[in-house]
């Protein structure tokens, strides 16, 4: 029998790349965005259908699982693209901006995941693919909304994963490095544009931006991360999480294979952070 995967922010990037993959591996898929672009479902009109979804209008999302499965019969799994992020100072970063982040990254997929489990619960199982970041379990200045955002969702697909699984539901954390490949970066540096940045602040941002150009370790491939997401939903083990990128693999060494002292000090060198205080000494 084929399979269905409803992806959220399928319109560009990353969630534009799986939605191909899934088609190209035998899947029907129910690409989703907040305003339908009938390209993507013209490359694989047998496979790919195009719907529209806005993950922070939960009538939408509700339309949009009733459309795929209208369109392909069931739904088997739903992967949690959409996101977006901002490099900002967090003490001068308006509330509203905050909160509208919170709205797509965190509580948007909340609203997905209460809208698919009955559904699931009710076919007999599915599986949720949640896609987070390796800033989920490091940390990096200027992006302290975004990472905020991630830890959340790290935090709740490990307890929905026990939760879900009395169910028959699986849940899955695919955590991917940088991506600069994808328009994802750029739309993050778009965003800057809109909070100012607070004198006193400037001297630091503009070294941690410098930093953050050149960080050590090479960054994602979206395929390879598309890769890692179809993985994730094919994987009938207990599995949670999955590295995508070669940044993402370092980084999580770093972090689970040192000791707190150890991983601090080599995040802060690594970032950028020693250099910038031995400057100001």
């Amino acid at each position: 029998m084929t399979k269905t995967v409803l992806i959220t922010g399928s319109s560009t990037g990353l969630g534009n790349t799986a939605a191909k993959k899934f088609a190209y591996e035998g899947w029907n898929v129910v690409a989703t965005m907040r305003k339908p672009d009938q390209r993507l479902a013209e490359e694989n009109p047998e496979r790919i259908f195009v719907t529209a979804l806005d993950v922070t209008k939960p009538a939408t999302i509700e339309a949009a699982i009733a459309a795929g499965v209208d369109r392909f019969g069931r739904i088997d799994a739903v992967v949690n693209n959409a996101g977006v992020s901002i490099l900002s100072i967090f003490e001068a970063t308006p509330m509203n901006v905050i909160r509208g982040i919170f709205e797509t990254n965190v509580f948007g997929v909340m609203n997905v995941i209460q809208a698919i489990a009955p559904y699931f619960r009710e076919q007999g199982g599915g599986t949720i693919v949640n896609i987070t970041s390796n800033v989920g379990f490091v940390s990096n200045p200027l992006l302290t909304v975004y990472v905020a955002t991630k830890h959340a969702i790290e935090g709740l697909s490990e307890s929905l994963s026990y939760e879900l699984e009395s169910q028959n539901i699986s849940v899955k954390l695919v955590e991917p490095g940088a991506m600069r490949t994808t328009n994802f970066t750029s739309n993050t540096m778009a965003a800057a544009q809109a909070v100012s940045i607070p004198q006193p602040y400037k001297p630091y941002f503009d070294h941690m931006m410098n930093s953050m150009m050149n960080y050590p370790f090479d960054s994602a491939d979206e395929n390879e991360v598309a890769d890692q997401i179809y993985t994730a939903a094919c994987d009938p083990s207990a599995r949670l999480r999955y590295l995508a990128g070669p940044d993402a693999e370092e980084t999580a060494k770093l972090r689970w294979s040192h000791s707190e002292e150890k991983y601090m000090a080599t995040m802060r060198d690594l970032l950028g952070q020693t250099a910038w205080q031995n400057r100001q000494g």
